[in-house]
């Protein structure tokens, strides 16, 4: 199945086909390119993406919109030019009285829809820790789920320095790139945890970490959410496949160091 909802693409582009043979001005092309992304990231993937990503962009291509109207005067001028008519000129009274009320009336039902959603649950039940594949491949090497380690940990007694090091590359790992999820102590309250459903994990949780292997937390770090099977959904995790982005080095790091970090210890491999 596509990714991208096609009706909506197609829409937009000959939306704006029409517009290039109508000649349209620049306030209308801006206003048209802002409410098109608005509308992709909202409605345009399958899979929706959280809101609190939605926001970002948004509130990126809102600048870029503003950067791009601000760039030179004779473009400022176009951009604003619509605007002053629709304020001064007696005609368009009725419009702009509509925007006036209009406006601000889409944002407060907006906040009360979004405050009155009702709670739903899914359509069956979800597996909070599903079982693993047997082997997974991660940067052309092959893991056993089932006998493999975090290759670092004999460091702790080995060699306390090198420990240290691979603590220190997870720690920098996990505060470049996870705590926005998992939040700065570990406890699933990231910033944009309110936006993500299922929330994140929650380390702190005694019932999480010293419950798995970490070749499990290794599994979930390099696969992220577009790795889980069916057990664990229907709701979508938002964690991304992190082996696209860090080495196995960086990840078996900051699988150490969430560990470290929480005092835990991984369950021994055949422990239940």
């Amino acid at each position: 199945m596509s990714a991208i909802n096609l009706p909506l693409v197609l829409a937009l582009l000959a939306a704006a086909g029409l517009m290039v043979w109508r000649r349209a001005n620049t306030f209308t092309w801006l206003l048209f390119t802002w409410l098109s992304l608005w509308a992709f990231f909202k409605f345009g993937l399958t899979v929706p993406i959280p809101q609190s990503v939605v926001t970002i962009y948004v509130g990126i291509m809102t600048l870029a919109v503003v950067s791009y109207a601000s760039s030179s005067r004779e473009r400022l001028s176009e951009t604003v030019q619509p605007i002053v008519r629709l304020i001064v000129e007696p005609r368009f009274r009725l419009l702009l009285a509509a925007l006036l009320i209009g406006l601000p009336a889409l944002a407060a039902y907006n906040v009360y829809a979004d405050m009155s959603a009702p709670l739903e649950a899914p359509g069956f039940g979800r597996e909070i820790h599903p079982a693993p594949p047997p082997e997974i491949t991660v940067h052309d090497e092959t893991v056993n789920m089932t006998t493999a380690d975090n290759p670092y940990l004999h460091l702790h007694e080995d060699d306390p320095a090198a420990w240290e090091e691979h603590l220190e590359s997870g720690r920098r790992v996990y505060y470049e790139n996870c705590f926005w999820c998992h939040g700065d102590g570990m406890g699933g309250d990231g910033m944009f945890a309110h936006g993500l459903n299922p929330v994140p994990s929650n380390f702190n949780d005694v019932g999480t970490l010293p419950a798995l292997q970490s070749s499990f937390v290794h599994w979930r770090i390099a696969k992220g959410g577009p790795g889980l099977p069916d057990g664990g959904t229907p709701w979508d995790s938002a964690m991304p496949a992190w082996e696209k982005f860090l080495t196995t080095e960086e990840m078996w790091d900051v699988n150490l160091f969430i560990y470290e970090f929480n005092d835990f210890e991984p369950r021994a491999l055949g422990q239940h």
